[in-house]
């Protein structure tokens, strides 16, 4: 799993994440990804997950937005159940 780190737009805080999946639907690549400790480097049950979706700005930089929008967000988690089958998702 790839690590990346995410700010909090209103903190201004760093947030560690996991990447655990990622897929792409109408040409849009979506992340799933998982908070961690970052001192043991280790995800766990209480784990939150979110989906976020690729966006570019004017300059073409790569940021990313988590997805709100409750019908995309019911099919992403389809997709990524599906992808996880072994994962058990609770929303």
């Amino acid at each position: 799993m790839d690590e990346i780190m995410l700010q909090d737009t209103e903190t201004g805080e760093d947030i560690p994440v996991y990447v655990i999946e990622e897929t792409t639907l109408n040409e849009k690549k979506y992340l799933l990804v998982a908070t961690f400790d970052p001192n043991t480097e280790e995800t766990n049950e209480d784990a939150e997950a979110f989906i976020l979706c690729e966006k570019s700005d004017d300059d073409e930089d790569i940021y990313y937005e988590s997805v709100s929008d409750e019908k995309e967000l019911s099919i992403l988690a389809d997709i990524f159940k599906e992808l996880l089958e072994d994962t058990d998702f609770l929303m």
